[in-house]
């Protein structure tokens, strides 16, 4: 069970924009925008103030269009963009005590390596294609500050056993795969430094129906062994509906909704949730 006392990752007013703003749309609170650009500056506010808190061994959903922010939200919260306002606090980071927005690229790094792990949805992004699996998964652990090179080899064959990656294809290099088995490795990197805290984006997007639903099966099997704490990005209601315990909905850069997913699926308030909802139906 989820333990709801400290967040593990609380994220304050993240902001992302792309553009400077101008007189008409900086205060976002009075900004008349269309969808979320501003039609007199031309800036596009693709996160408008996101906040919420994750707890211990809980899956966390993020649900929205195409173009609804999400995936910005992501990129921030790994680094891999610059945030345009924000704050962010890890409990595994310095207490929770320092903004992780604000500290070094050397700091970022460290976060990066030791405290979070991502899968993204696009496995060349988080796998290096022409190295083997277990050289991908001991490149994290060589961020992370392992130098011994049989304990890597061994906590790679633990983890790719893990994932259902066949022995025989460890030396493999991920190219030759399936993208089901792409993203299993991928996922295997991931863990391979015990984060508290996973980002899944848009996982299962492109792979066949059978193949997804091994996929989630995985991070939930994973998720109860290692109690690890997940932020699980998609525009599949349906994915979110087998994973995740809390629901944040996003429209044009900015949360709609958010709440228990039960209650989202069955008493939806905001109107797009509500078409979300019924189109699962």
């Amino acid at each position: 069970m989820s333990n709801f006392e400290n967040p593990v990752l609380s994220v304050k007013n993240l902001r992302k924009q792309f553009g400077d703003g101008c007189s008409k749309c900086r205060n976002l609170s009075e900004a008349k925008l269309s969808k979320n650009y501003c039609p007199h500056c031309g800036t596009v506010y693709a996160c408008r103030d996101i906040s919420f808190d994750l707890y211990e061994g809980e899956i966390l959903g993020i649900v929205g269009e195409s173009g609804s922010g999400k995936s910005t939200m992501m990129q921030c919260l790994y680094f891999d963009k610059e945030v345009s306002s924000g704050k962010a606090f890890m409990k595994a980071y310095e207490n929770g005590e320092k903004n992780i927005f604000l500290e070094s690229t050397q700091r970022k790094r460290y976060i990066k390596n030791n405290i979070f792990g991502k899968v993204y949805q696009n496995p060349m992004l988080g796998l290096k294609m022409d190295f083997s699996c277990i050289g991908n998964i001991a490149e994290k652990l060589i961020g992370a500050g392992e130098r011994n090179v049989s304990k890597m080899e061994e906590r790679a064959k633990e983890l790719l056993e893990c994932v259902n990656i066949p022995t025989f294809r460890m030396e493999e290099e991920p190219k030759n795969f399936s993208g089901g088995m792409k993203q299993r490795v991928q996922i295997a990197k991931a863990l391979s430094n015990n984060p508290p805290v996973l980002l899944l984006d848009e996982v299962t997007t492109g792979l066949d129906l059978s193949v997804q639903a091994n996929v989630l099966d995985l991070i939930k099997k994973l998720q109860r062994e290692f109690k690890i704490s997940m932020v699980v990005v998609s525009h599949d209601l349906g994915v979110i509906r087998m994973l995740a315990d809390r629901t944040l909905v996003m429209l044009n850069g900015e949360v709609v909704e958010e709440g228990l997913t039960d209650q989202i699926l069955e008493d939806p308030q905001h109107e797009y949730t509500q078409q979300l909802v019924y189109s699962l139906l």
